[in-house]
């Protein structure tokens, strides 16, 4: 079949998804945009009625502009048809921290999100607010914490649950229409029934059948089975995602090929007609989506790997790349909502780059590799270069290692879901599970150590260009590596393509490198010799590094390990003598994982749950001395000296968290009086003021909460600062920093620096001699 005509479906899926994501994040428009394109497919239709052109081209051409438009105009009629329910719930006024409950019921498997927080998809159904409840059927995403939650719960897919916490709306293009945070916990009323509940055991025997089992292996097992990754620790999660063998614990299009293809092979060997064989993969097919629950990224993976299966049996990709783009459009119109998904994008793509590229990529590697080899890093490859732009808009980072990775723990993969899924199928018989298990624990196990040792080389992660432009740049570069490999030298024309493609490739890559260096290794010729004081650019978190000559301290972690790391190392700094972990909150105590072993003492605030308390005891196993936080404690690091101001005795009326966060006053040793507000709110803002602890002016005063509103302008009047600078995430959700707190500060005569806007803000001098640098102004 010529290319052409197997690429003729792609504008539909286009058409879908342009429409899909203009209706989900301007949903206002969605009913504007049904209208247009229902008129427009008609008038093409009745014009092709009338006219009715003898050019089979043309005619061909109308009937996709048809489809294209027809199936634009369902999926923004979906949506429209949608809109009035969702609005009904976010006109509730349940977000602004309000006390809710939720009665709901959960659709989606408890999982890690890229935030580092635990979080399950459900179908909310009532909401109590205060004595008032209103009936809904909307969808909704809850967030736990960690330490709330066992895996081995009744809290599965099926379970009717009673969430009490707060709620806020979720962001423009999300399927969920609010964003719950389990403040108070979450009670199963009723657990998984007749077929969930069947799947939900068996789901839990895989769970306790690994338990025992050692090293990070055991914890990879349910999720290379049945896509179960509760169990996985957040060190394995961080390697797999640098060595990019994450998508190995995901349920998709392979595990439901791998599936399909025993099930049909298997009828194959048993003597069935080839109808009986398809019903058979089918079959299998389904069972395998209801076991690892049917949630919107398992029915999206098992379209995919029906759509890799018929194009395989037919012996036609091209064809598959038809099917393929049929498939992503009719998804679409039942679910608009995946067109703001990036795991939806990622599938598509892995799956189109793999019947399109994955063989051109392999015969151009076969000029200069054996066969074998060249049709084994073909796969990865084109898995990488075309789901590399993408995954740069999470984390703009590459892993270099990441095909090689794959290379290596490719044939593991597929014998350690088959094992793991036979242990999970062979609950009722514990000794043939358990010896199941311990034989699929051998393939993950080796997985493991390959994410481990990938992820600990160095330079495993070559930081990249953030948002959009890094999108394009990687593209740039994937397109060229694919035309150097891939394209035959067999004309002027193709040669020149390879050399044009090859230049582009050297010095895109040449002068990403050279930067990525400069934001890392050789980040610290670039940075004022002279700071003392280093606000990390970590996104919507607080990383405060402060210096007095050969000894470092630094307040709060950040978000993440990696942002945080990169700071770590652009700045020069290996040793920690003194970590300030003002309280526990992700966005202060989420990268703690990058300095494990590598801090003398940690100094810490009030905790709240166990989750915190294993925080500390991972330092102390790292050979930190801990240190709880109270009034007027003081102590040295170099020549300064910090003083702890709150929390006091009047702050237990606040609750551990942001309120009883730590502030510090530290100074001296060539630190300029400093003032770190952590997250305190007004009112223990107002607290601290009287407490007469405060010594002004302060030099450097770090804004709190992240320049919130809730803030006393009576505090930062009495602290009198020449600087106030803002830890800040650019383009976050709350509107930090606010106009309120940045009016005020400069009305007092202090000059602001902000990460958001700024990036890394290093400060040294002392009063009003205090010199800014700013990594995005100078």
């Amino acid at each position: 079949m010529p290319r052409r005509l197997t690429l003729r479906l792609v504008p539909v899926a286009a058409a879908a998804w342009i429409a899909a994501s203009i209706c989900v994040f301007l949903p206002a428009a969605a009913g504007g945009v049904a209208i247009a394109c229902w008129a427009a497919a008609l008038g093409v239709l009745a014009w092709d009625v009338v006219r009715r052109p003898a050019d089979t081209r043309l005619r061909q051409a109308v009937v996709v502009v048809v489809c294209a438009l027809a199936l634009a105009a369902a999926v923004a009629s979906h949506v429209a048809l949608a809109q009035p329910a969702r609005a009904g719930v976010t006109e509730l006024a349940v977000d602004g921290g309000r006390a809710i409950e939720v009665r709901a019921t959960v659709v989606g498997k408890i999982e890690r999100r890229v935030d580092g927080s635990l979080a399950f998809d459900a179908v909310a159904t009532r909401i109590a607010v205060g004595d008032v409840r209103h009936a809904v059927r909307v969808d909704v995403v809850v967030r736990v914490s960690p330490g709330d939650v066992d895996p081995r719960t009744l809290l599965d897919v099926g379970s009717e649950v009673e969430v009490r916490g707060a709620a806020r709306g979720s962001r423009p293009g999300d399927r969920a229409v609010l964003e719950l945070r389990a403040t108070r916990g979450v009670e199963v009323i009723r657990p998984p029934e007749q077929t969930a509940a069947v799947t939900a055991a068996l789901r839990r025997g895989l769970l306790a059948a690994v338990a025992d089992l050692p090293g990070e292996g055991a914890g990879l097992v349910p999720g290379l089975a049945v896509g179960d990754t509760s169990i996985v620790s957040a060190e394995l999660d961080t390697a797999m995602k640098e060595s990019s063998l994450s998508h190995l614990t995901a349920v998709s299009g392979a595990n439901c090929a791998l599936v399909v293809g025993l099930a049909f092979f298997g009828a194959a060997a048993a003597g069935a007609p080839r109808a009986l064989r398809v019903f058979a993969g089918l079959a299998a097919l389904a069972g395998f989506v209801v076991l690892v629950t049917p949630e919107p990224s398992v029915v999206r993976a098992g379209v995919m790997a029906a759509i890799a299966m018929s194009a395989v049996l037919l012996g036609r990709p091209g064809a598959g790349m038809s099917i393929l783009s049929l498939a992503v459009a009719v998804l679409l119109v039942a679910d608009p909502w995946l067109a703001g998904s990036l795991g939806f994008a990622l599938s598509a793509a892995a799956t189109g780059s793999l019947l399109l590229f994955a063989r051109p990529l392999a015969r151009g590697l076969e000029r200069v590799l054996p066969r074998a080899l060249a049709l084994a890093l073909a796969v990865p490859l084109a898995a990488q270069l075309a789901c590399g732009p993408l995954l740069v808009l999470i984390a703009p980072q590459v892993p270099l290692y990441g095909v090689v990775a794959n290379l290596l723990a490719a044939p593991a993969a597929p014998v350690a879901t088959v094992l793991g899924l036979a242990a999970c199928l062979t609950a009722p018989m514990p000794w043939l599970q358990d010896g199941l298990a311990a034989l699929a624990w051998v393939p993950a196990a080796w997985i493991a150590g390959t994410a481990t040792t990938f992820s600990d080389l160095p330079g495993d992660l070559l930081p990249w260009i953030e948002g959009v432009p890094g999108a394009v740049a990687l593209a740039v570069v994937g397109l060229a590596a694919g035309v150097v490999i891939a394209v035959r030298r067999s004309s002027r024309r193709a040669r020149a393509a390879v050399a044009l493609s090859a230049v582009v490739l050297s010095t895109v890559t040449g002068v990403l490198a050279g930067s990525g260096l400069l934001t890392s290794v050789a980040g610290r010729w670039t940075l004022p010799q002279d700071w003392t004081v280093l606000a990390c650019d970590v996104g919507q978190g607080d990383a405060v590094l402060l210096r007095s000559g050969d000894a470092v301290a630094l307040v709060d972690t950040g978000p993440a390990p990696e942002s945080l790391i990169a700071c770590l190392d652009r700045a020069g700094v290996g040793r920690i003598d003194l970590l300030v972990l003002t309280h526990f909150d992700l966005d202060h105590a989420g990268g703690v994982d990058a300095v494990v072993g590598r801090v003398g003492t940690v100094l810490h605030g009030p905790t709240a749950s166990g989750d915190d308390g294993r925080v500390l005891e991972e330092l102390e196993r790292g050979g930190a001395q801990l240190i709880a936080a109270r009034a007027r404690l003081s102590g040295a690091f170099g020549e300064a000296r910090w003083r702890v101001l709150w929390p006091t005795a009047r702050s237990r009326a606040f609750p551990a968290g942001n309120d009883a966060s730590i502030v510090l006053d530290v100074r001296g040793g060539g630190i300029p009086p400093t003032l770190l507000l952590g997250d305190l709110s007004a009112s223990p803002q107002r607290a601290l003021e009287a407490s007469g602890t405060l010594q002004p002016p302060y030099a450097v005063v770090k804004v709190a909460h992240h320049g919130s509103a809730d803030q006393d302008a009576a505090l930062y009047a009495a602290a009198a600062p020449s600087v106030a600078f803002v830890t800040v995430g650019a383009g976050n959700d709350y509107g930090h920093p606010r106009a309120e707190i940045l009016d005020a500060l400069t009305g007092l005569g202090a000059r602001i620096a902000r990460t958001d806007v700024d990036g890394i803000v290093a400060m040294w001098g002392s009063g009003d001699a205090v010199s800014v640098w700013r990594e995005r102004g100078g």
